[in-house]
């Protein structure tokens, strides 16, 4: 069976929209605000996999159908039921939910978007933080309510929210499981910006089309060298960097470095600054 012929693994727990190069995927559990239970993570995960390799998407918005971006956890069919269950299965289900999560979109091939359009909990904060980039509804609201349920917020959602907040801002509502809006998140640094949800879904479709209107093998070579170099000293990061732009200008198919130079030097109709090299696509 080739990939065309294949079954398409989202439509119940994962919807997906396909609009100009654009993937909308919603998380689709809205009776539970989107609470992320095994079996929705393992079509997230078959998800994302099968649109790496799918045309249609050239950049991906993970949002949550109804009102929440998601609640975090299912409390009820990720933890109670599958208490007491063989720590082999157990610790396949926790893999199927990192896979997805963090190991997989964060360093996923192509352009993704965050569009945080109600509810933010918990364990949602870790697909939140690995997405690219983020655009939240002022009016959403987001929390870290562990500690009102006495517990820590686990897996890595203490190491998502190291990534993006400040000491002072994490640990305080870390500590407090007090909710904050998107306004604040975007002044904390959680997102990248908050606007009224009545202008959500516009303001991302316009950063999406930014972003297909790039060079793609560049785009995510500039990503996925953020992603490695932030964790390397000085000297690996300049050795790690400079393999990776001769590796991106060998596989570049549109060869956007030769054609930049040359429309900046002998065209004279390129700027950097102030807008992108003249693409052939």
């Amino acid at each position: 069976m080739s990939e065309s012929e294949r079954p398409e693994p989202w439509g119940k727990n994962v919807l997906v929209e396909f609009e100009d190069g654009i993937a909308w995927v919603s998380l689709n559990r809205p009776h539970k605000r989107n609470a992320m239970s095994p079996e929705l993570n393992s079509e997230m995960f078959d998800t994302i996999d099968a649109l790496e390799l799918d045309d249609r998407c050239g950049v991906l918005v993970l949002t949550g159908s109804g009102e929440a971006f998601s609640a975090g956890m299912d409390l009820k069919d990720y933890f109670r039921a599958n208490q007491g269950k063989p720590h082999l299965e157990w610790m396949r289900i926790r893999r199927i939910n990192a896979n997805w999560q963090w190991r997989r979109l964060m360093y996923y091939p192509k352009s993704t978007i965050a569009m945080v359009n109600g509810w933010c909990f918990g364990g949602a904060f870790t697909p939140l933080v690995s997405c690219d980039l983020s655009i939240a509804a002022e009016e959403a609201t987001f929390g870290l309510s562990e500690i009102n349920w006495g517990i820590i917020p686990g897996g890595v959602v203490t190491r998502a929210v190291a990534a993006k907040m400040n000491q002072s801002d994490a640990l305080y509502y870390i500590m407090t499981g007090e909710t904050f809006d998107g306004a604040k998140a975007a002044r904390m640094g959680l997102v990248n910006e908050a606007v009224p949800k009545d202008k959500l879904r516009e303001r991302v479709r316009a950063l999406a089309r930014t972003l297909l209107a790039k060079n793609p093998t560049v785009l995510r070579a500039a990503k996925l060298g953020y992603r490695h170099a932030k964790n390397m000293d000085w000297e690996a990061s300049e050795d790690y960097l400079a393999a990776k732009s001769a590796e991106t200008n060998f596989i570049d198919p549109e060869k956007g470095r030769s054609k930049g130079m040359s429309q900046f030097l002998d065209e004279k109709s390129y700027r950097p600054g102030l807008g992108s090299y003249k693409r052939e696509t």
